[in-house]
C-alpha cells in the first residue's frame, strides 16, 4: 500500500498473455506530485522479474546503478493508479515532456548518434499519438510493460490497451524517468512518504549473489522511488 494515498499494489504482478510473461516482484511504490502545492496525481508501483537467471547485479553498485541494471536487463512493469480523476492526455503530456527532455540531454551529451536520435524522436511522437482524449478515473490502473531484452532487437514498451513502442532509448527512458534527479525532470520525481519511520516499506528481493530470498528496506525519508536489490 502506498501510505500517502492508501492505494494498494499486489506484491506480485501476473499478466495473462498469449506469450509467456514472467511474474514480477513489487520493488517499491511512490506518489507523483505536481506544482509547488504538491498535488497528488497518481501512485506508481515498480515491478521487475527477479527470477531471470541471466541477472548478475554488480556487487558494490549504488541503488541507482542497480535499478538501471534491472531496467536494461530484465522484464519490468510500472502500474500507474490515479489518485484523483484525470485523463489520458494529462498523463501523456507529462510522459512526452520527460522523454523529450532526456532525448535533448542525450543528444547534447553525444550519448546518441544521429540515427538513434531520429528514431527516438519518432517513437516519442508515437507515444504522443497513442493516448486517447478520454477520462481515466481514480483507481483505474494503467500498466506499462518493458519486455525483456532480445539480442539484436530494440526493447519494446507495451502500454496496455494503447499501443507499443519499439525503441531502446524511448522504452528504457520511460522507466528511468521515475528515478532521475529532481532537476532533470519537468515535474518532481516520484517520492516516498516523509513520515517514513511510521511507514516502513519492505519488499522481497532475490539475492543474485546468495540465491536466496530476503527482505530489503527502501532508503530513508524523502528518497525517490528506488530500491536496494541485495
Amino acid at each position: 500500500v502506498d501510505p500517502e494515498t492508501n492505494i494498494a499494489f499486489p506484491k506480485t504482478m501476473h499478466i495473462e498473455s498469449k506469450v509467456r510473461i514472467p511474474d514480477m516482484t513489487l520493488l517499491g511504490v511512490g506518489v507523483r506530485k505536481v506544482s509547488f502545492l504538491k498535488v497528488k496525481v497518481y501512485s506508481i508501483g515498480f515491478y521487475a522479474d527477479l527470477s531471470n537467471p541471466n541477472l548478475k547485479i554488480p556487487e558494490g553498485a549504488t541503488p541507482e546503478e542497480k535499478l538501471e541494471y534491472l531496467v536494461h536487463n530484465t522484464t519490468c512493469c510500472v502500474r500507474i493508479i490515479p489518485y484523483r480523476n484525470t485523463n489520458y492526455h494529462h498523463l501523456r503530456d507529462a510522459f512526452v515532456r520527460a522523454l523529450q527532455l532526456r532525448l535533448n540531454e542525450a543528444i547534447r551529451d553525444k550519448a546518441l548518434d544521429e540515427d538513434a536520435g531520429l528514431n527516438a524522436s519518432a517513437n516519442i511522437r508515437k507515444v504522443k499519438t497513442m493516448f486517447p482524449n478520454v477520462s481515466l478515473n481514480a483507481g483505474s490502473p494503467l500498466d506499462v510493460l518493458l519486455a525483456p531484452p532480445v539480442p539484436g532487437k530494440p526493447r519494446v514498451a507495451i502500454f496496455r490497451d494503447l499501443g507499443t513502442v519499439e525503441d531502446e532509448f524511448t522504452s528504457t527512458e520511460f522507466f528511468m524517468q521515475y528515478f532521475r534527479e529532481r532537476d532533470a525532470l519537468p515535474s518532481p520525481p516520484v517520492s516516498l512518504p516523509v513520515d517514513y519511520d511510521h511507514h516502513p516499506l519492505l519488499i522481497l528481493a532475490r539475492s543474485s549473489r546468495r540465491g536466496s530470498s530476503h527482505l530489503c528496506q527502501l532508503e530513508s525519508a524523502g528518497a525517490r522511488l528506488r530500491q536496494f536489490v541485495c
